[in-house]
């Protein structure tokens, strides 16, 4: 961490630093499309190396290539959070690869389908919490293991952990509400090791899972929810997420931050 928090923290070098991630390298899941692709690229542009994961190996190579095109290392390791080992052979990457793991971002996350509470199948909301909560707690346990004071911990959660969409969706919402107590737990733990822990609530974002929405149905939804007036861009998660992992949020932890347009407010 800058530990340079004087009259010289008020340099244009020394406040461009705190922004910045050179000499860290971050881990990122579900990076092989969607907001992951984005918060890869993100952490990248500000200078951090990069361990991606996700299942599909294929698209994640692209990724890779993006990366690398920026002047960046990158390791691609195919995972699925689900996997206790698969999580732990990502990191062992990041560490073995690329020098260590000073950022991790869980966002590796599935939506699911639209189930009636009392229709609901077991194993539809199993898998829901199993990859949207479950796969962040392995992530983060095995990040935590290796992780030195000054690190960062960035949970991808939702608006839907603190409001609803009108839909069935008690899975999705149940998982990522719980991400936040998990977020806030990890942050209490973890303080004295010098790890912050932080989540991100999205709202909706114009992403490959939103691409079918027809134009129609877009306006519909910043009508009704969408302050702002429009959806999000993906842009905007991993800049956050780059506050987030970065110096320039050295006193933050355990926070719940909304990247929604407004959605909350209404």
């Amino acid at each position: 961490m800058d530990t340079d928090l004087g009259p010289n923290a008020y340099t244009s070098s020394a406040w461009q630093r705190r922004f910045r991630l050179d000499g860290k390298v971050a881990v990122v899941t579900g990076a092989s499309s969607g907001l992951g692709v984005a918060i890869a690229q993100g952490l990248a542009a500000a200078g951090a190396d990069v361990a991606i994961g996700a299942r599909r190996l294929e698209m994640l190579g692209e990724t890779k290539a993006r990366i690398e095109a920026m002047g960046r290392r990158c390791v691609a390791v195919e995972t699925d959070v689900t996997d206790v080992g698969d999580c732990d052979r990502l990191v062992a990457a990041a560490v073995e690869d690329l020098g260590g793991c000073d950022v991790l971002v869980n966002n590796a996350g599935i939506g699911g389908d639209y189930h009636a509470a009392t229709d609901d199948p077991p194993e539809h909301f199993r898998k829901v919490v199993d990859v949207n909560l479950f796969g962040s707690y392995w992530m983060a346990q095995a990040a935590g293991r290796v992780m030195p004071p000054g690190s960062s911990v960035v949970n991808l959660s939702s608006v839907m952990a603190l409001t609803t969409a009108k839909m069935p969706a008690a899975g999705y919402s149940a998982a990522k509400a719980g991400v936040l107590g998990m977020t806030r737990d990890l942050a209490a733990q973890w303080g004295e090791r010098g790890i912050r822990v932080n989540a991100i609530l999205p709202g909706v974002f114009l992403t490959e899972a939103t691409a079918h929405y027809s134009p129609r149905y877009q306006q519909a939804i910043i009508d009704a929810r969408v302050p702002a007036g429009r959806l999000g861009d993906p842009v905007e998660i991993a800049s956050t997420a780059v506050f987030l992992a970065s110096d320039a949020s050295a006193y933050i932890t355990g926070a719940s931050i909304p990247v929604d347009g407004g959605v909350l407010l209404l």
